[in-house]
């Protein structure tokens, strides 16, 4: 049995077959991490809800700040293509939608396997968060996501602050902050504050802001991170932090990480150039 994981795919379906492809993925046997993003700005979101949807236990998915948009959308009433993106409004009109997006909503915000000692995010771990911590926010905001409140919190999720964790944070700052941190989270100060403004290269931002890894390494705790959502980053194998957005939709490319390997060796790593098809730049 072989584990991979894979980058963000933003509705590019097509390269993400080609990588299946080459890897002789078999989902009687092996298994697939995704580190979320199905959705938006590539040509096939509502395919590539369908593919992972029916590929059942054998692929893992937690939500990417793009996916949790597209359930906001929905929550909101919101399907005109004067406010949607155009690549979402075919998932929007689909008559399964309601079957698709329910089981979008169903998908974690964190995934850890403790037998092949990763954990799954989209964005990163916070500072002052330890894996206990960071499993049981999780498992908050995905118990009111499932929940009757889940609808309530996609219209209000919105918003920049807190932007730094307490314990004691409560109600919508407290899921607000679980979900900015595991989703949108890039750079952070050395304080632990986040900053979800910033998006280009270390290099191009100022101090006292860091990359999260840096801040806070997964390795430093014994963890092994697999996260996506920095496409103007890359690939990055440091310090027990593993980022495996490569721009798919911006022509680069879909990148997949060999779990059940050496990470160290470079042939656990595969990557399946990608057609652009939007200019690059976002997230």
């Amino acid at each position: 049995m072989a584990c991979y994981a894979v980058g963000d795919l933003q509705g590019c379906l097509d390269p993400l077959q080609r990588l299946l492809d080459r890897l002789r993925f078999d989902p009687a046997s092996d298994c697939l991490w995704l580190t979320g993003d199905l959705v938006n700005r590539g040509p096939q979101s509502l395919e590539s809800l369908r593919f992972v949807r029916d590929l059942g236990a054998s692929a893992v998915t937690v939500l990417g700040n793009h996916d949790l948009h597209l359930l906001s959308l929905h929550a909101r009433g919101v399907a005109g293509t004067d406010k949607v993106d155009p690549t979402l409004v075919p998932v929007l009109r689909a008559s399964d939608r309601d079957e698709l997006l329910d089981w979008l909503t169903r998908r974690p915000l964190l995934h850890h396997d403790a037998s092949l000692g990763y954990t799954l995010v989209h964005a990163g771990l916070p500072p002052r968060w330890n894996l206990a911590t960071a499993r049981r926010c999780a498992a908050e905001v995905e118990a009111m996501l499932a929940g009757d409140g889940g609808a309530d919190f996609l219209r209000h999720m919105y918003g920049d602050k807190p932007d730094r964790w307490s314990s004691g944070l409560t109600g919508l700052a407290r899921a607000r902050f679980i979900v900015n941190a595991l989703t949108r989270m890039r750079y952070c100060t050395p304080d632990g504050r986040l900053d979800l403004r910033a998006k280009g290269t270390p290099d191009q931002v100022a101090a006292p802001l860091k990359p999260w890894f840096e801040v806070h390494p997964p390795a430093d705790q014994g963890l092994n991170v697999v996260f996506g959502h920095w496409s103007t980053l890359g690939r990055v194998a440091q310090r027990g932090a593993y980022g495996l957005d490569t721009g798919c939709v911006w022509g680069g490319s879909l990148t997949a990480l060999r779990l059940d390997a050496a990470a160290e060796d470079p042939e656990s790593w595969i990557s399946e150039p990608c057609p652009m098809f939007r200019a690059p730049g976002g997230d």
